[in-house]
């Protein structure tokens, strides 16, 4: 498992490179939670671009160094340095990536890198809206939601997620163990 500073620094690199070339892009998944002052991410770097910019995007960060991997999904592209592997994502659980979405994120700083960064309600809400029969691990998403619950609209995310047993289970479980609180009260 790599170093968290090794994911740092390639997180940098591909926020500078996709800057440098002025591609549209915010940090997601568990980097995101990090820059809003969750647990830091030992799984992998996430970036999300609209579709009209996965391209270039891809081109740049293989121009700058980064290695292609092998990708079978149709949602995103993957990069590599040093053995971490970058997600560039360009459809999530919520829709694709456009600029509505990107014009939700906040402009923060990163490791000394000023990039837009997801929110948290659409960071969750994505990651709920990916739970299902063969991926339902609650343990990332409780970390997730104690440290950013001040930062969640859950009403929203409640509403938005409704049609998800997993989800709704999820939200019943930082319920009861008050967490959030319950929808009904």
């Amino acid at each position: 498992m790599p170093a968290f500073q090794e994911q740092r620094e390639v997180l940098k690199s591909v926020a500078t490179s996709l800057k440098r070339e002025s591609i549209p892009f915010a940090l997601a998944g568990g980097y995101a939670v990090w820059a809003r002052g969750g647990p830091e991410s030992d799984h992998d770097v996430d970036f999300v671009v609209r579709p009209e910019d996965a391209d270039a995007a891809r081109k740049t960060l293989l121009r700058d160094g980064h290695d292609a991997v092998e990708s079978n999904e149709d949602w995103l592209d993957k990069v590599g340095r040093d053995g971490i592997v970058v997600d560039v994502i360009h459809r999530l659980p919520i829709g694709e990536v456009d600029d509505d979405m990107l014009a939700r994120c906040d402009l923060l700083s990163v490791d000394s890198v000023r990039m837009l960064v997801m929110r948290p309600t659409d960071l969750l809400r994505c990651r709920l809206l990916a739970l299902g029969e063969n991926s339902c691990d609650f343990a990332p998403l409780l970390g997730w939601s104690r440290s950013l619950r001040e930062q969640i609209d859950w009403t929203a995310v409640r509403h938005e997620t409704a049609h998800n047993p997993f989800a709704r289970s999820f939200l019943r479980l930082l319920s009861d163990l008050e967490v959030i609180p319950d929808a009904t009260g």
